[in-house]
C-alpha cells in the first residue's frame, strides 16, 4: 500500500503537475481551435479546390466540412475516456496527439480540386476528429490524477477555458490566415502538433488507476451509430425540403432521427446489463455529475447559438452598413468579437482560482444569470448598434461564461472515483461537442423561423424598387432563407449571388450599384434578423438559466455524500480524498 501510495503521488510534484497542465492545455486548445477555424476561412478553401460554396449540390460539403469534425469529437470522446480508464490515459492522450498532428499535416496537402477534395477534406477532418477526441477525453482526466483537489479549480479552469476560448480564436486565425493563403489554415496545426506529441511521449508518465475490463463493444457501437444518427440528421434538417422552408418533416430526417433515438435506446438497455459498460450509469445516480452534465450541455448549446448568431450579424448586417465589403466581413467579425474572448479568458481561471477557496457554486451560478441577462440586453439592440454598448454586453457574456466553466468542470470530475475520471471526463466533453452540433440546428432553425415570416416579402419589395423583373423578383425572393443565412455566414453578397448575371447587365447602373452594394441586403434583412433573434436569444437566455438551476442543484450535496450512495466500497476508498 505505501508502495502504491508514493507511484500515485511521485508524478504529482510541483513540476511535473505544471508540465501536465501545460500540455494538456496546448492539446486542448490546438483541438478547439480546429473546430471553428473554418467557420471563418471556408469560403477561401473552397474557392482554392474550385467549388462555390453556395451551389445547391455543395452545401453538403459545406456543412460536412463545418461540422463532421465537432460530430466525430462528439461521438467518440465518452468511449475514448473509458480506454483512458483502462489502458492509460496518457498513453491515450498522446496517442490523440498524433493522430491529430498527422492528420494536419494530411489537410495540409490537400490534394486536386472540386468533389474529391471536397470528400478528402470531409473524410481527413473526420479523422482528425478522432485524434482530437482522444486529446479531450483523456487531458482533463490527467489534471484531475496530478493535481491536488485544492489547486484542482485553478487548473482545469486554465485547461477549459484553453477548449472552450480556443472556439472563438479559432475564429480569428481562420480569417487572418484565408486572408493571406487557404492552406495556411491547415499548416497552423502541424507544428504545434509535432511539438505537443513529442513533448507529451517525453514528458507525460503514467498513474496506476487502470481498471481492467474488456472493451464494449456493444455500447460503443449503437451509442456512437445513435449520435452520428441524430447529428447527421440535424445536418439535413436545416436545409429546405420541396416547398419547404426546412426539412424537419421530410421522411429522410425523420428516419435518421428514429433509427438514432432506437440506437440510443438499445444502447441504455444494454448498458445497464453489462458488468463493465462503456458508460456507467450509476454515475448519474451521483447529483453533481448528472447536474453538473446537464448545466454543461444547455451552456455549449447556448454558447454555440451566440457564436453562430453573432457572425450572422455582424457579417450580414452591421459590418456592410459600416462600410465594410462582404468580403472582408469573416476576418472583422472575428476581431469585433474579441470583447467575448477577452470576458471569457478572464472569467475562467478567476473563477478556477477562488472556487478552490470558496466553493465554486457562486461563480457557475452568478456566471449563468450574468450571461442570461447579457442575452436580453443583447436582443433588445437595434440591428444597427453602437459598437461600445455591444462590446459591453459581449464581455459581459463571455466573463459569465468563463465564470461557470472551471466550477462546472470541477463539479463534475470531482464526483467520480478516480478510477472512473476517463469516463467522466468523456462524458463532459461529449455534452460540450455535441451542444455545439445541436446549436447548429436549433438556431438556425429559430433564426429561419423568424426570417421566413418577412424576408421573402422584404426582399421582393425591394428588388422591384431597383427594377428588377417581377418573376426574377418573386423567383430570388422564394429562394430558400437557408441561402441568404449561408450568404452573410460566409461573407458572401447574397443579391450578387441570388440575381442572375444576365439580369444584372440588363438593369440600369445606378440599380445594380444598390443591389450589389453594401447596404441594401442588411436594410432587407434587418427587420427579419431581428425577429429570428428574438427567437434565438430568448431561448438562449432559458438555457442559461436552466445551467443555473441545474449547477445550484448538483452543488447540494458534496461529492463524498453522494459517492457513498452509489458506489460499492472499494470504489469510495478511491473516490475519498
Amino acid at each position: 500500500m505505501a508502495l502504491l501510495a508514493s507511484q500515485s503521488k511521485s508524478p504529482a510534484d510541483d513540476s511535473y503537475k505544471w508540465v501536465a497542465l501545460s500540455n494538456t492545455t496546448l492539446g486542448m486548445l490546438a483541438a478547439a481551435i480546429n473546430s471553428s477555424i473554418l467557420l471563418i476561412s471556408l469560403p477561401a478553401v473552397f474557392r482554392g479546390i474550385g467549388l462555390k460554396a453556395l451551389d445547391p449540390g455543395n452545401i453538403n460539403y459545406l456543412l460536412w466540412a463545418i461540422i463532421g469534425y465537432m460530430i466525430s469529437v462528439a461521438v467518440l470522446v465518452v468511449a475514448f475516456g473509458r480506454l483512458g480508464d483502462q489502458f492509460g490515459r496518457v498513453k491515450m492522450y498522446n496517442l490523440g496527439f498524433a493522430v491529430f498532428t498527422a492528420a494536419s499535416i494530411a489537410l495540409s496537402l490537400l490534394p486536386g480540386q472540386g468533389d474529391f477534395a471536397a470528400m478528402y477534406l470531409i473524410g481527413v477532418r473526420i479523422l482528425q476528429g478522432v485524434g482530437g477526441a482522444l486529446i479531450m477525453a483523456n487531458s482533463t482526466a490527467i489534471l484531475t490524477d496530478v493535481f491536488p483537489a485544492h489547486q484542482r479549480g485553478l487548473a482545469l479552469g486554465i485547461n477549459v477555458v484553453a477548449a472552450i476560448g480556443g472556439q472563438f480564436v479559432g475564429l480569428l486565425i481562420g480569417g487572418l490566415l484565408a486572408d493571406s493563403n487557404w492552406r495556411l489554415v491547415f499548416w497552423i496545426n502541424v507544428p504545434f502538433g509535432l511539438v505537443g506529441t513529442v513533448w507529451a511521449y517525453w514528458k507525460l508518465r503514467e498513474i496506476p488507476n487502470r481498471v481492467s475490463h474488456r472493451i464494449d463493444w456493444t455500447g460503443n457501437i449503437t451509442f456512437g451509430l445513435g449520435l452520428i444518427l441524430i447529428l447527421t440528421a440535424i445536418t439535413y434538417g436545416i436545409q429546405p425540403y420541396g416547398d419547404q422552408v426546412m426539412a424537419w418533416l421530410s421522411p429522410k430526417v425523420l428516419s435518421l432521427f428514429g433509427l438514432g433515438l432506437v440506437s440510443l435506446l438499445i444502447f441504455i438497455v444494454a448498458e445497464r446489463r453489462i458488468e463493465k459498460p462503456m458508460l456507467d450509469f450509476r454515475l448519474f445516480q451521483i447529483p453533481a455529475f448528472a447536474y453538473g452534465n446537464i448545466a454543461n450541455l444547455t451552456s455549449a448549446i447556448a454558447r454555440g447559438g451566440l457564436q453562430f448568431m453573432l457572425i450572422i450579424w455582424l457579417q450580414g448586417i452591421w459590418l456592410p452598413l459600416h462600410g465594410y465589403s462582404f468580403e472582408e466581413t469573416p476576418l472583422w467579425s472575428a476581431i469585433f468579437m474579441l470583447p467575448l474572448t477577452a470576458g471569457f479568458l478572464l472569467g475562467g481561471p478567476i473563477a478556477g482560482y477562488f472556487s478552490d477557496r470558496i466553493g465554486g457554486l457562486p461563480f457557475a451560478i452568478g456566471g449563468m444569470l450574468l450571461g442570461a441577462a447579457s442575452f436580453v440586453a443583447l436582443m433588445v439592440l437595434p440591428s444597427d448598434f453602437s459598437y461600445l454598448l455591444f462590446a459591453a454586453l459581449l464581455f459581459a457574456n463571455g466573463l459569465g461564461s468563463g465564470l461557470f466553466v472551471a466550477p462546472n468542470a470541477t463539479q463534475i470530475m470531482n464526483s467520480v472515483p478516480k478510477r472512473e475520471r476517463g469516463q467522466a471526463s468523456g462524458m463532459r466533453a461529449t455534452t460540450t461537442n455535441a451542444g455545439q452540433v445541436l446549436s447548429i440546428g436549433l438556431f438556425f432553425s429559430l433564426m429561419l423561423a423568424g426570417l421566413a415570416q418577412e424576408l421573402p416579402q422584404s426582399m421582393e419589395a425591394g428588388l422591384l424598387a431597383r427594377h428588377v423583373p417581377a418573376d426574377i423578383a418573386r423567383q430570388v425572393a422564394a429562394t430558400p432563407p437557408v441561402a441568404s443565412l449561408f450568404a452573410a455566414f460566409l461573407g458572401y453578397n447574397p443579391m450578387g449571388e441570388l440575381i442572375p448575371a444576365s439580369v444584372l447587365q440588363s438593369l440600369p447602373a445606378d440599380s445594380v450599384a444598390v443591389l450589389t452594394g453594401k447596404s441594401l441586403f442588411p436594410a432587407l434583412m434587418s427587420a427579419p434578423f431581428k425577429q429570428g433573434l428574438f427567437y434565438a436569444f430568448s431561448f438562449s437566455a432559458l438555457l442559461y438559466i436552466i445551467a443555473a438551476l441545474c449547477s445550484w442543484r448538483g452543488g447540494s450535496e458534496t461529492a463524498d455524500e453522494t459517492a457513498e450512495l452509489t458506489l460499492d466500497r472499494e470504489e469510495k476508498a478511491s473516490a475519498a480524498e
